[in-house]
């Protein structure tokens, strides 16, 4: 029997995605119009990295299975309480991590390489059509590369990275999905 989709949990991950691109976007000009080149640089590099890691994550929350953390809870061990609502509710938290944090800082990434690839342009007054295109290939290269590579970790290493995004939840008093 097939699952429906809900509707209210369609319409709310597109609200949240909309409003993690404005954010994402707003910050990343608003910081790029007052910063010199290697902070731009910088600020991409967040960008790329944020958007591979909670895709490791959420692959990593999709591989792992629930048994090693039923022992941990079991044990009291902080984190795996945690780690077992992930791996419940994979399917959700798999839309957080990787198509609301991955894809929208992957868009915002290749905006923000644009808009770094134009200023330099403009700072060096570099009239050449292939340097505004070089910029966002070599973003999507690392990115691409970045994620093939995270997600050979997180398969590999799944109960650990799950385990590890527990304990942080802990350390931080939030608790996943706590009507279910």
């Amino acid at each position: 029997m097939k699952k429906k989709t809900n509707l209210r949990w369609l319409i709310k991950i597109i609200i949240i995605s909309i409003a993690a691109s404005v954010v994402f976007t707003l910050a990343s000009t608003e910081v790029l119009g007052r910063t010199g080149y290697i902070m731009s640089f910088a600020i991409l590099a967040v960008f790329i990295l944020v958007g591979i890691i909670f895709d490791v994550i959420g692959i990593a929350i999709t591989a792992a299975t629930e048994a090693p953390f039923n022992s941990m809870a079991t044990r009291r061990q902080r984190g795996a309480a945690e780690s077992l609502k992930l791996i419940k509710n994979a399917n959700r938290v798999t839309c957080y991590t990787n198509d609301v944090v991955g894809d929208v800082t992957g868009i915002v990434s290749g905006t923000t390489a644009a808009l770094v690839a134009a200023r330099l342009m403009e700072g060096f007054s570099i009239d050449n059509l292939l340097f505004p295109l070089l910029v966002p290939a070599i973003v999507t290269g690392l990115t691409v590369g970045g994620k093939a590579v995270g997600k050979t970790l997180a398969f590999n290493k799944s109960t650990s990275i799950v385990h590890g995004v527990g304990k942080f939840l802990n350390v931080l008093r939030i608790k996943p999905f706590p009507k279910g």
